[in-house]
């Protein structure tokens, strides 16, 4: 896999180019693993509702086709994109998902963070409490508060095209979090959204990216 650090980044340009480079790419085209940062931006995907964005306060808000809803990106975030072929790797959506979480988990744990999974609401997730302890999540979810005691460090969105992913996974590195306040996050009223530096961590976006890009194609190789 070719890693591409490419940095600050327009979202709409590189949306752009991932498609263009998922419609060319043939069954001999090496995967490649773009890492970028954005300005801020919401971002829609295919099942996102209007009235989740509840004050975009003068940020953009782009249509995109990948899985998942509503979404911010910004300075200090690491946005991991995979272009992937899956026939390639032999698995489905499930299993790439899984790998994709994976390896934010393992990224989390370099720091002394552990990451956990909530069924059926994609990306990581830290205990806001206790962010290093290693406990598992127990018991069923209150329905009326799924997240309770959480917030969100890592959201995840992809679109697949004829056995190939684009989109993909952002870390929240050292970000301005208040625009998720003005967001349901990923349809989640309420969603308590994190990052490494809220959670102790000192680090800068370079030394991350570079961290999470090998987690990442560590898990994504043939």
């Amino acid at each position: 896999m070719l890693i591409k650090p490419l940095g600050p980044a327009d979202y709409v340009a590189t949306f752009d180019a991932m498609r263009a480079f998922t419609d060319a790419r043939t069954p001999d085209t090496e995967d490649e693993l773009w890492l970028a940062e954005h300005s801020p931006v919401y971002t829609q995907g295919l099942a996102g509702k209007a009235d989740h964005v509840l004050n975009p306060a003068g940020i953009p808000i782009v249509q995109s086709n990948r899985g998942g809803q509503v979404t911010y990106h910004g300075p200090g975030q690491v946005v991991a994109y995979p272009l992937v072929d899956l026939s390639r790797l032999g698995i489905y959506v499930r299993e790439y998902v899984y790998r994709l979480e994976t390896a934010v988990i393992q990224t989390l744990d370099g720091y002394g963070l552990t990451g956990h999974r909530v069924a059926g609401a994609p990306g990581i997730y830290v205990k806001l409490d206790d962010p290093g302890g290693h406990a598992a999540l127990t018991g069923p979810a209150d329905p009326r508060d799924p997240f309770r005691g959480l917030g969100k460090i890592a959201a995840l969105g992809i679109k697949v095209s004829r056995h190939c992913a684009y989109h993909g996974v952002a870390l929240n590195v050292a970000m301005d979090l208040q625009p998720f306040s003005n967001i349901n996050p990923c349809g989640y009223a309420g969603l308590a959204t994190v990052d490494l530096a809220t959670l102790g961590v000192s680090t800068d976006w370079a030394t991350a990216a570079q961290r999470f890009g090998e987690r990442l194609s560590a898990q994504l190789r043939p």
